[in-house]
């Protein structure tokens, strides 16, 4: 029984089909069979419980005795009962069904049969993996040991998920040791920073004119070698951070995102426009990561901006939609796909501006199982911060 159970669980998806096909056509030949052998026996016994009509012979002897219960001869017709024609005419009709009727669902049965056993539960397996990886779930294993086509696949799809776990865990590594090596490096920076700082201080003291001119070159350097390791421990911190989230009231928390935005606008010499489209009074947000992203966005905006900026609340997919959009250049082709990254930056002087900026709000978003969209529009840039609200 087990041999027999081994050999149908690996059989072939071809072959199993065909094999199901088989035995429910058979099935249904020996349905069909015993269907006329009964309808055709039924019909036998209500015309026998009819008594013959015509002239009854018999045979003699030479004696003039009867031989035998003698035999009826004449051609006149049995009358049944209406009843009885109704039942004869339905048992005449019902072989001529069943052949179809019982094709038909010995097909469907063999069919149901084939899935069940088959399919339903690789493919069940199969739909649970991969929700499970879509959402970036890796701790699981496809249970399934046939060595159908099925079969196959699943294996297939649990070495891809071996190796994704994998890989997964030495990115995970790699980025453990570069966060942890841009925070000794950021920290062993500090120390000789202050002593070329002191230095420095020292030099422009001096009297030669040169050497204060000198002085005040690496005064500039030395200076933005501080931000460089400022931006680096801040980044550092940004990756690690998590949101806290906490039901707050909508409107009066995005008047205040625009009123922040409109003085950084007006203070650059650029006008605001504000386009609210949230009625919901409520949602469950971390404000600080919005308030971040939104400063960080209308800066970047109002810096590459001409005259306006457009500053844009939607409530999308249960979470906040905030846009900004501005009638600058916009970004040039290489630009609008590496925007995000860190350190990356279309301005020559690095200076103030390290490239962090988008890629601060990335990571926030993210966080906030949300996303950050980049793209040019007809009249400049847009940046698209969304940040989702967990179901309560």
């Amino acid at each position: 029984m087990d041999k027999i159970k081994y050999l149908r669980l690996n059989l072939s998806l071809r072959k199993s089909l065909v094999l199901y096909l088989v035995v429910f056509v058979i099935l249904a030949i020996i349905l069909c069979t015993a269907t006329i052998s009964i309808c055709n026996n039924t019909v036998n016994m209500i015309q026998a419980s009819y008594p013959p009509s015509g002239e009854k012979y018999y045979l003699t002897n030479e004696q003039g005795e009867r031989l035998g219960d003698g035999a009826y001869i004449g051609n006149t017709p049995v009358i049944f009962s209406e009843e009885d024609e109704r039942t004869i005419a339905l048992l005449e009709l019902l072989p001529l069904i069943a052949a179809p009727v019982y094709s038909a669902l010995c097909m469907i049965a063999a069919v149901l049969l084939f899935y069940k056993n088959k399919l339903k539960k690789p493919l069940t397996e199969l739909r649970a993996a991969s929700e499970k990886i879509s959402s970036n779930d890796l701790s699981f294993s496809i249970e399934y040991s046939s060595k159908d086509e099925l079969g196959q696949l699943c294996h297939s799809f649990e070495i891809m998920r071996t190796a994704l776990a994998n890989n997964f865990s030495e990115m995970w590594r790699q980025v453990e040791e570069r966060k942890q090596l841009n925070a000794a490096f950021a920290h062993d920076l500090r120390t000789p920073l202050t002593v070329l700082k002191g230095y420095n201080e020292m030099l422009q003291t001096n009297e030669d004119k040169q050497t204060r001119e000198i002085a005040a070159t690496m005064e500039k350097h030395i200076s933005r070698m501080e931000t460089y390791v400022s931006s680096m421990s801040s980044l550092r911190r940004m990756e690690d951070t998590q949101p806290e989230y906490k039901v707050i009231p909508l409107q009066p928390f995005l008047s205040s995102l625009y009123e922040s935005a409109k003085i950084v606008c007006t203070q650059n010499g650029k006008e605001l426009f504000l386009q609210n489209r949230i009625l919901l009074s409520q949602l469950s947000l971390d404000h600080t990561f919005i308030s971040q992203v939104c400063n960080n966005l209308i800066s970047n905006a109002v810096r590459y901006a001409q005259t306006a900026v457009t500053l844009s609340f939607t409530l999308h997919d249960n979470g906040l939609l905030l846009s900004i959009s501005d009638n600058g250049k916009g970004f040039d082709k290489n630009s609008l796909q590496r925007a995000a990254n860190p350190y990356f930056t279309e301005e020559s002087n690095h200076s103030e501006h390290f490239g962090l900026g988008l890629y601060i709000c990335r990571l926030l978003c993210e966080h906030h199982n949300g996303y950050l969209k980049i793209e040019n529009t007809s009249n400049g840039a847009l940046v698209s911060a969304y940040f989702k609200s967990p179901v309560l």
